[in-house]
Formats: structure tokens, C-alpha cells, sequence
């Protein structure tokens, strides 16, 4: 394993590599193992299912520290995980036994140092990584987080580089060997307890939230979910049915306004088409008086059939329409005609059959 020196550093961009390109039985250098800036993740020349060994070329590794390793394909061969007692380096060459006080070990690798003998009373279990079985690294050294209210105590600062709605900015993360419930003053060095809601602070690891607002008190948890007055609820509630009921009353207006238009081009036809009907009407009558006003007409099989004492009937007064039948409508005409076809003309224009003789 080869431990890397932790150097405090401010920088204002980062690379986003995991690992190098160089496959396995390739060169590489030892020497170009770091630590990425910004987000101070492990780097080597090596894929990220090899390390560079000792002889200068890249290996296979030999375990992993997480269940999904990035840079394996499905059906890929896995390194095993560490048992109990054991821990994989951040370069994953092989498992290695924990590590006792003091001795080296790599950022924010708690999980390197062996825990103390009342571990279960000072392990965090919060999730928040305060410390991993009542053990921290701090400045690259294996402690133990026991130290009590009022006694000195080391404060570790890592910046690191975070982006948000505004831009990029620093993050600083502040860690110590305070107890639970307990964190150490990086400007006194000592331990100090952590503070209630509505109480100054200057950091997230001074409140017992771990939130401490812009304005300098510590605030709830952001962790805790957030529950509304049941009048947000209501408002939500009507704004849905509000919306639903007025895009239904909008398609009905709307289809109504349509169907008007399409009602108003249809009454608008059947008029032309009657008053087109009307003008052949017409145009027969006049063809009729002209023929009766000749000479001679007066008393001919002809003048009979344009009587105008003759009856009228209904047909002339039907509208032009295409298989129409007799029905109710709001369409309704009043026109008057004496019935007459010019198939009716061409029967009456003919003269009267004479009776046959029958006799031998």
C-alpha cells in the first residue's frame, strides 16, 4: 500500500477522470498515483480494473471496496470484497489488516484503523460519517473519536470543490476526535458540545442538525421531511379540479361555437339551393304563359294541363334534397306550385287514343 501525504489545497476546477487508460501488462508509474483536486478521488495511469504494481506495470486488482465498482461490464470478473478486519487501499491491491493508533492511513479512510475496546459506544451510526467503528483519520493517522467535553482535540479540514445554482464554490468538510455528541473548536482545539435549534454557529458540525443556516443559528435537520398545513393540501386539491373542469368547459365551448358554424353553413346552402330551385320555378311559369299566349292555344288538349284552376300538390313545394324524408326541422319553407311535371307535359300534349274496332 502506498499512502498518499494530505496537502491542504484551494483549487477552482477539477477533473472529473477516475482512472487512467493504460490496460493491464502496460506501463505505468507508481510515482503518478494521486489524489484527483477538488474531489481528492484515488487516480493512477492504470483502467479502472488495474493498478500499477511494484514493477511498473499495471495488474489486475485484487479486491474492491464496493459492491458495483465503476469500469466492470456484466458477466466481468469482480475482485473480492475484504472479510471482517480487513480493509482494500485505495489503490485495491489486496486486503490488509486493519491498522493500529497512529499509524498512517489514507483521506477519509476510517475503515483503515482498527476501532477501540468500547467501539459499540462510540461508533456513529447516523449515517453522517463522523467516524467508522469509534475510529477516524485524521491528517493521515488512525485515532480513536473518544476525546470528552473540554479536552484538546484535532480538527481536520478538507475543501472541496461543489457547484450549485450560483457557480462553483468550496466546501469545507471539518472532522474531528470529539465523542458523539461532542465537536472540536477549530479555533480553541478543544471539545466542545454541539449546539440546540436557534443557537449561533458558524458551522454544520457545531449544531446537533448539522444544519447551520445563512443567517448563523442552526436550523432543522434537512434530513426531516417537510410537512404542509392541511390548507396547502385543500388549495392543491382545488387547483387540480379547477384545472379539469375548466379545460372540460373549454372543449365544450369550443366544439359548441363549432358546431354553430358548421349549423350556419348548412342553413346558408339549403337557401341557395332553394332559391336556385325557386328560379327554375319561375322560369317555367314564364316558359307556360308564353305557350298560352300564342294563337290558337286556347282550346287545345295543352291549355288543360296548365290550367290554373287545376289542383296543386306538395311536391313542388319540397326543398332539393338528397333523400330527404318529411321530418320536424327548424328549416322549414312555404313555397307554392301547381304540382305539374314535364313528364305530366308529354303525356297531355299527346291526342286521345280512338277506340278500336272490334268488329270483322
Amino acid at each position: 500500500m502506498h499512502l498518499l501525504p494530505f496537502t491542504f489545497l484551494f483549487f477552482s476546477s477539477y477533473s472529473l477522470v477516475r482512472a487512467g487508460s493504460a490496460n493491464v501488462g502496460d506501463a505505468c508509474s507508481q510515482g503518478q498515483n494521486r489524489l484527483q483536486a477538488g474531489t481528492y478521488q484515488f487516480w493512477s495511469e492504470c483502467n479502472s480494473q488495474s493498478y500499477c504494481g511494484p514493477d511498473g506495470k499495471c495488474v489486475k486488482k485484487g479486491c474492491r471496496r464496493d459492491d458495483f465498482p465503476f469500469g466492470y461490464q456484466p458477466g466481468d470478473h469482480l475482485p473480492p470484497k475484504c472479510p471482517k478486519g480487513q480493509f482494500c487501499p485505495d489503490e485495491e491491491d489486496q486486503c490488509q489488516t486493519v491498522l493500529p493508533v497512529d499509524s498512517d492511513c489514507q483521506l477519509n479512510r476510517d475503515d483503515q484503523c482498527e476501532g477501540p475496546p468500547n467501539w459499540k459506544d462510540l461508533a456513529d451510526i447516523s449515517g453522517r460519517g463522523i467516524n467508522v467503528n469509534g475510529s477516524v483519520c485524521l491528517n493521515n493517522k488512525c485515532m480513536w473519536a473518544n476525546r470528552t467535553l473540554g479536552v484538546d482535540c484535532l480538527v481536520e479540514n478538507t475543501p472541496y470543490i461543489a457547484y450549485g445554482t450560483d457557480g462553483e464554490f468550496v466546501d469545507i468538510v471539518s472532522r474531528g476526535n470529539c465523542a458523539l455528541g461532542l465537536y472540536c473548536d477549530a479555533a480553541q482545539k478543544v471539545c466542545m458540545a454541539e449546539k440546540n435549534l436557534g443557537e449561533a454557529c458558524t458551522a454544520d458540525k457545531e449544531c446537533q442538525s448539522w444544519n447551520c443556516l445563512a443567517s448563523g443559528v442552526c436550523g432543522v435537520s434537512e434530513a426531516v421531511p417537510r410537512h404542509f398545513a392541511i390548507w396547502v393540501y385543500v388549495v392543491v386539491a382545488l387547483g387540480i379540479f379547477g384545472g379539469m373542469f375548466g379545460t372540460l368547459f373549454a372543449l365544450f365551448w369550443t366544439h359548441r361555437k363549432q358546431r354553430d358554424e358548421e349549423r350556419e353553413k348548412r342553413l346558408q346552402y339549403w337557401r341557395e339551393q332553394n332559391a336556385f330551385h325557386q328560379n327554375l320555378l319561375q322560369m317555367r311559369e314564364t316558359a307556360r304563359a308564353s305557350i298560352l299566349s300564342l294563337p290558337g292555344n286556347g282550346n287545345s288538349a295543352r291549355s288543360t294541363m296548365y290550367s290554373r284552376d287545376g289542383a296543386y300538390t306538395d311536391d313542388a313545394q319540397a326543398p332539393i334534397l338528397a333523400n330527404a324524408a318529411p321530418k320536424a326541422s327548424g328549416l322549414r319553407h312555404y313555397m307554392a306550385d301547381d304540382g305539374s311535371s314535364e313528364f305530366d307535359d308529354g303525356l297531355m300534349m299527346q291526342p286521345p287514343r280512338q277506340p278500336h274496332d272490334n268488329r270483322f
